[in-house]
């Protein structure tokens, strides 16, 4: 599908670090820009994202978003609005959302505003967060939008358009056995993302803890993201915490198995670059990684924060070579399916809806 015309897409994102949020914004950018469309972001002052897109030479510029309702920075988005007349306004957070709506609060030219949600929970703000001047929401899976459907949110106002990613090329995976002096046999765990108790840091240590002492001797961690780095154990098991890794397709290609013990997930793109690299999971059935991965087909899931369940399952992928191999075969596979340019279509098709809409309004 290709829109009858350029569009010109205002994005707001006011994450300040790099997540997967972020790695959606630039994504999408490239992805309307190459098919021939025009996006601005606007995202915090010297951001990992805005640094990414200048990089990539993707038009971005900073503006300082402190909190909700932050009117200076609504403000300054306002001007933008007003100089460079977007088709679309694409909010891409929570911050973000309330900018947007106090930016263009009151304008003459009433230029839609579509809304990117990514967390599974049931939202909060009321009437004016997701009252009627939000052209459309988008939600990156069935379970964020069945979370704000029973945040009250109409579901007839509410697209899923599944977050992507592209398909990793690696020309050679990191030997982390190698770099850790690791013997050759071990069996590798890798844990992607932030290092945080959301995404699973506490589980992960009673997961290691649980593991049968076999399990637990023939494999090792390594923990790709968060600040911290070096040598250290983990639930009685031998770690090593990478940190923030920029070529982290080739960090992951190095890996055996991926541990996801994350207790809320919108959907999970480290799952899906995992797949995409023929590394099986093992995640907690939480949030979108259910309509992600194909118990026992692309991954293993257990019940959301059963540790039991969860070290049970880690140590069949530790112990058997032949079931790590047939779920990374199928994981390719579903990770396909996924693609970034499925996400890019989806929302091409978002803004069309949008703007018919507001053509039909016009008469």
């Amino acid at each position: 599908m290709s829109s009858p015309a350029p569009l010109r897409i205002l994005h707001l994102d006011a994450g300040r670090e790099w997540r997967g949020g972020q790695r959606q914004v630039l994504l999408l950018a490239r992805g309307l820009r190459d098919r021939g469309h025009e996006p601005l972001v606007v995202g915090a002052p010297e951001s990992p994202l805005v640094h990414r897109l200048r990089v990539r030479g993707l038009a971005a510029t900073g503006v300082r978003m402190r909190g909700d309702w932050d009117l200076p920075a609504a403000r300054r988005v306002r001007a933008l609005v007003k100089t460079w007349r977007p088709d679309i306004v694409h909010a891409h957070d929570a911050r973000a959302h309330a900018i947007a709506l106090a930016a263009l609060f009151g304008l003459r030219a009433r230029i839609p505003l579509v809304v990117t949600r990514r967390v599974a929970f049931v939202p909060k703000g009321g009437r004016v967060k997701y009252g009627r001047r939000v052209a459309r929401f988008i939600a990156i899976s069935r379970a964020v939008r069945d979370a704000m459907v029973a945040g009250g949110v109409d579901p007839e106002r509410i697209d899923v358009v599944h977050s992507g990613v592209p398909r990793p090329v690696v020309a050679a995976a990191r030997d982390w056995r190698q770099e850790c002096r690791w013997p050759a046999g071990v069996v590798l765990c890798g844990v992607v993302g932030a290092m945080t108790a959301e995404k699973g840091m506490a589980a992960l240590e009673q997961v290691a803890a649980q593991l049968p002492d076999g399990a637990r001797s023939r494999a090792r961690l390594v923990l790709l993201g968060g600040s911290a780095a070096g040598a250290c154990r983990i639930g009685g098991m031998e770690a090593f915490r990478a940190g923030f890794v920029d070529e982290v397709h080739a960090a992951m290609a190095g890996l055996d198995l991926l541990l996801h013990p994350s207790s809320a997930e919108g959907l999970g793109t480290a799952v899906i670059d995992a797949m995409a690299l023929g590394v099986p999971p093992v995640a907690f059935a939480v949030g979108g990684l259910p309509e992600l991965i194909e118990h026992e087909r692309s991954g293993l899931l257990v019940p959301a924060g059963d540790i039991h369940a969860f070290a049970d399952a880690a140590r069949r992928l530790i112990e058997s070579a032949p079931l790590r191999a047939a779920l990374a075969e199928r994981g390719r596979e579903r990770a396909a399916d996924f693609d970034v340019s499925h996400m890019v279509e989806g929302t091409e098709r978002v803004y069309e809806a949008v703007l018919e809409t507001r053509r039909a309004s016009r008469g």
